[in-house]
C-alpha cells in the first residue's frame, strides 16, 4: 500500500533496542542538499536534498502524538464522593505522549516541501488498551494517521533573518527536504481540566493581582463545598497547568527525536524559530504561517493565538458564544451522552458500564459556577486562560535525511548510528546488493 514501509523496515524499526535510541540519540544537524557557508565546519553538500517519504513522516507522527489505546484513567482522589469514581480525564484515549489530567488535547503541525498539515486524533475513540501489538499492528495504526492528518495549505514559510528563525539556526531550520513536527497544546482544556479539579477539591480561585474572588461562588461556600481559606491565586494554577502541557509537548517532540533513531534520519529538537509567526501572528505582514486566529489587545505583551476553525478549536470565543457555553460544553464531554464516563460508551474495565456509572457527576451548581469562574476570567482580561496563550506551543523536532559525508570528513568515528548508515538501502531500496547488516561498522 502506498505509505507504507518497506517490510524489512518495519520489522527492524520494531525491533530497534529503546536503550540504542536513548544513548545513540545526538543532534544531527546536517542533511542532504545543505551547506555551512563559513567557519572550521564549512560544508557544502553534494546531494540534492531528499524530503521524507509518506512512509516515514507517518511513523514519525504516530510516534509523537499517536493513538495508543484506552487509558486506563485515575483510580482514585480522596476529595468527592468516597463511593463514587474519579473524573479528572477529559478524554478516554491514551497516546504516545503523556498528558496531565488525561486532558489528551494536543495535535501537531507538520511542515514540509509537500505542504502543511495538523492531525485530528485527540476525539478518536480506542479499540483496546494497547492499539500497538508488534510490528503486525503497525500498518493499522498508520493507516489511522492516513486517514485523520488534515492538509491545511502550501508549506509555511519564514525569511531565514531576524526576528523569524535565530542566528544558529538559518542555515538549517525550515529548509528544502526537512520536515518540521511541532507539538501543540489546547490549553484552554488544560485549564478548564485544573479549574475543575482544584475547585472539587474546595479551592475558591482568586485574582492574583488583586486577591478578588472570582466568579460566584456564594451558592457553594455558604453549603460548605467551596473553603475559603483554601483560595489559589489564578495565575499559580495556570502556570500549573502549562507546567502539563508543556510537559506533554516537549515528550511528543522528543518522541519524533527517539523514532528518528531507530529509522536512521537526522535532525533535532529545538526552539528557535519565532512561534508567533510560525502559527499566523505576522499574516497582516504577508506571512500566514499555519493560519491561527490571534487576539490582541493593548497592554499584552504580544498577541495571543487562538485556534484555527474547522480544525483546532479550543473552548473559547470566537469558537463558542462565551465561556458559560465553553463550560458546559466542557461539562458535557465529560458527562454528556457519549462523554468518556457515558456507561455506554466504551472503555477499559472489566465492567464498564458499572465502573462509568459509579464516576462522580458534580452538581449542576457546581456546573454554573464553573461558568461564572470561566466567564470571569475572560471578562476580566480579555482572553482565556488569563495569563498563557490558548494555544501552546513547547519545543519541536526536524526531521531530515543526514548527510553521512559530512559527519564522516569531520568527526570521528560513532557519529551516526548503523541505522543511518543503512537508511537508504533499508527504507528507499537504494541498494545493488544485500543490505549491509546491523553489526556492520561504517
Amino acid at each position: 500500500m502506498p505509505g507504507q514501509p518497506p517490510q524489512e523496515a518495519i520489522d527492524e524499526l520494531a525491533r530497534f533496542p529503546l536503550l540504542d535510541a536513548l544513548f545513540g540519540r545526538r543532534s544531527r544537524r546536517f542533511g542532504l542538499g545543505m551547506s555551512i557557508p563559513d567557519g572550521p565546519l564549512a560544508y557544502a553538500s553534494r546531494h540534492a536534498p531528499q524530503p521524507l517519504s509518506e512512509a516515514e513522516r507517518l511513523v514519525l507522527i504516530a510516534a509523537s502524538v499517536g493513538l495508543s489505546g484506552w487509558n486506563l484513567g485515575i483510580p482514585h482522589t480522596e476529595s468527592g464522593d468516597p463511593e463514587a469514581g474519579n473524573n479528572y480525564p477529559v478524554r478516554p484515549i491514551g497516546r504516545t505522549y503523556p498528558s496531565g489530567g488525561g486532558a489528551q488535547g494536543s495535535e501537531i503541525l507538520i511542515n514540509d516541501d509537500s505542504g502543511a498539515y495538523i492531525t485530528r486524533f485527540r476525539d478518536l475513540d480506542a479499540d483496546a488498551i494497547r492499539e500497538y501489538a508488534g510490528a503486525g499492528s503497525l500498518e493499522r495504526l498508520l493507516d489511522i494517521v492516513r486517514s485523520n492528518v488534515v492538509r491545511l495549505g502550501e508549506r509555511v514559510e519564514l525569511p531565514a533573518e531576524h526576528p523569524f528563525i535565530a542566528a544558529h539556526n538559518r542555515w538549517v531550520a525550515n529548509r528544502p527536504g526537512t520536515t518540521l513536527f511541532v507539538p501543540i497544546a489546547d490549553q484552554v482544556d488544560s485549564t478548564l481540566n485544573h479549574l475543575w479539579i482544584r475547585t472539587g477539591e474546595g479551592a475558591p480561585i482568586t485574582d492574583h493581582r488583586t486577591g478578588r474572588v472570582l466568579g460566584d461562588p456564594s451558592e457553594l461556600i455558604a453549603d460548605g463545598f467551596l473553603k475559603p481559606e483554601r483560595a489559589t491565586p489564578l495565575a499559580v494554577l495556570e502556570a500549573n497547568s502549562r507546567m502539563s502541557t508543556t510537559s506533554e509537548l516537549a515528550i511528543a517532540a522528543y518522541n519524533v527525536q527517539l523514532v528518528m533513531q531507530a529509522i536512521g534520519l537526522g535532525g533535532w529538537l529545538f526552539s528557535g524559530i519565532n512561534i508567533q509567526a510560525l502559527l499566523g501572528g505576522f499574516a497582516g505582514k504577508g506571512l500566514p504561517g499555519f493560519g491561527f486566529d490571534f487576539a490582541h489587545r493593548e497592554g499584552w505583551l504580544q498577541p495571543v493565538p487562538l485556534g484555527r476553525r474547522g480544525v483546532f478549536e479550543p473552548l473559547v470565543p470566537p469558537f463558542v458564544a462565551d465561556m458559560h457555553e465553553a463550560v458546559r460544553r466542557f461539562a458535557d464531554r465529560k458527562f454528556g451522552p457519549g462523554g468518556v464516563y457515558d456507561p455506554a460508551r466504551p472503555g477499559p474495565y472489566r465492567d464498564n458500564g458499572g465502573i462509568k456509572a459509579r464516576t462522580d457527576r458534580y452538581s449542576e451548581s457546581f456546573v454554573r459556577y464553573l461558568g461564572t469562574l470561566a466567564q470571569d476570567i475572560y471578562d476580566t482580561s480579555g482572553r482565556f486562560p488569563a495569563t498563557q496563550p490558548s494555544v501552546s506551543v513547547g519545543p519541536y523536532t526536524q526531521a531530515q535525511h543526514i548527510d553521512l559525508d559530512f559527519y564522516d570528513r569531520f568527526y570521528k568515528d560513532g557519529a551516526y548510528l548503523d541505522s543511518h548508515r543503512r537508511h537508504q538501502a533499508l527504507w528507499h531500496g537504494e541498494r545493488t546488493g544485500p543490505i549491509p547488516s546491523a553489526d556492520a561498522h561504517p
